[in-house]
């Protein structure tokens, strides 16, 4: 909405902003569901890189490494290298939360050796959304620039869509991996029916900044629509 005297009010900034506060709540709730069952040790004794290898070897899986790597709830499986990555607060512990994080990830490399063809999806799209996701902006800005060249900004929000895109195809891969590492803590008796309920908190937490994540950016490519979606403008 415009205003006298040069002033432009920019309502669609309440998108962003709701956006930044379901981030917000959904970290918050991931990292104090960690650490509280971070102070749980689980029964069987075995440290996050332990169980990895235990799942890993009982899937069989054996060309997977599992190794260390600095900062807290960095996890992750690097399908390219087949290496398993655990943070300093899951590698060591023997908590209900690393264990569990440690299982998750797990999840990726059993999700890898299978085919699952969501995270396939999520592999051919990284290149694409890690290019694309710089030039929107780039794109979005000259359009504006250009006396708001429709097509440099159409070509601008198609770009960002594939971010988007992205982070809708990592919620099925995010959730199946963590069924997958729920099932499999149970079924090896790596954890106690009890535990694996506690371990099911903490993934739950972790899922909830993916979803959180997904809906960030979607409420981002509503405000690009609703700024610049248009055709020609007053």
């Amino acid at each position: 909405m415009y205003y006298p005297y040069g002033y432009y009010f920019d309502g669609t900034y309440i998108l962003i902003i709701i956006g930044a506060i379901i981030t917000l709540i959904a970290s918050s709730k991931m990292n104090s569901t960690f650490r509280r069952y971070s102070r749980v040790r689980c029964h069987c004794g075995l440290t996050g890189s332990q169980a990895a290898e235990r799942i890993l070897n009982q899937a069989g899986i054996y060309d997977v490494s599992v190794e260390r790597v600095s900062g807290s709830l960095t996890d992750h499986y690097d399908p390219k290298s087949k290496v398993l990555r655990l943070s300093d607060a899951t590698y060591g512990s023997d908590s209900i939360s690393a264990i569990g994080v440690a299982a998750h990830e797990c999840g990726h490399a059993i999700q890898h050796q299978k085919g699952y063809v969501p995270l396939t999806i999520r592999g051919a799209l990284v290149p694409i959304v890690n290019i694309g996701s710089n030039l929107s902006w780039v794109f979005i800005i000259a359009g504006v620039f250009m006396s708001m060249n429709q097509t440099l900004i159409h070509v601008g929000i198609i770009l960002f869509s594939l971010a988007v895109l992205f982070q809708l195809v990592t919620l099925p891969v995010e959730f199946n991996a963590s069924s997958r590492a729920l099932r499999v803590l149970g079924n090896t008796g790596i954890m106690y029916e009890d535990e694996v309920h506690q371990a099911r908190k903490v993934l739950s937490a972790a899922a909830l900044t993916y979803v959180a994540g997904a809906a960030a950016a979607l409420l981002s490519l509503l405000r690009l629509i609703l700024l610049f979606g248009g055709n020609d403008r007053d």
